[in-house]
């Protein structure tokens, strides 16, 4: 990946900026309006706005930006975005997995890191790890070069039929929840049987051989990505 220089203004918050697109757009790269973005990074839309005016603006564009229409992120935008989520994540892994912070503590922990540390250090971090794929969170690491497998697993919530399903991923942003997941064993790898449900009805799960059932908010069962368990 490029050097660690700031270019084109890529300061801690353009770095947030590049990132909260990059997620909001998804896999397929869509346009993200000026209130997804400001709900997402809590930002006052007026900030919003001139900040995508910069972004596209500069020298090499990070953004391609036309007011009403959105924006989505440039080539070089992109990589920027998809290098800092890289950090990030090497980062998580290495405070879970070598310094023993607490699942729900290396989030906020490496959401301070990851615009800072060198190309050598994100070198070092991830051959100490054995060059990881995944994170603690159960989120694909991106390579070097830029690449990040898509996730074929589909959130908690938008299940209606019962089965049998391991936990592929649980969203890392909100660490109480995240803590409260943790203790109900809600974690990734973990095996959970989902009861049949309706549109309107709560999300009932037992976790692994538990017969005692867990209800779940909406908003926790979104912050979990599952996939159907082999048979």
């Amino acid at each position: 990946m490029s050097d660690r220089r700031r270019t084109n203004g890529n300061s801690e918050s353009v770095d947030n900026y590049l990132k909260a697109i990059l997620t909001l757009g998804g896999p397929a790269e869509t346009r993200v309006t000026s209130t997804a973005l400001a709900e997402r990074l809590e930002v006052a839309p007026a900030s919003i706005t001139n900040m995508l005016q910069k972004l596209a603006a500069a020298e090499k564009p990070l953004v391609e930006y036309e007011r009403h229409r959105g924006v989505r992120l440039s080539s070089a935008g992109k990589k920027r975005a998809l290098e800092v989520v890289r950090h990030h994540r090497l980062i998580e892994t290495f405070l879970y997995e070598v310094l023993d912070y607490p699942i729900e503590e290396v989030h906020e922990e490496a959401e301070r890191l990851e615009h800072f540390i060198s190309e050598r250090f994100e070198e070092r971090i991830a051959a100490k790890l054995g060059h990881p794929k995944i994170d603690p969170h159960g989120h694909f690491i991106p390579t070097m070069e830029g690449h990040m497998p898509l996730q074929a697993s589909v959130k908690l919530a938008e299940v209606v039929e019962g089965g049998t399903f391991v936990i592929d991923s649980v969203d890392d942003r909100d660490a109480r929840t995240l803590k409260q997941l943790e203790a109900n064993g809600i974690k990734v790898g973990a095996k959970l049987r989902l009861k049949p449900r309706t549109a309107t009805e709560g999300y009932s799960v037992n976790i692994g051989r538990s017969a005692k059932a867990l209800d779940l908010s909406r908003e926790m069962a979104g912050d979990i990505r599952i996939v159907p368990a082999q048979k």
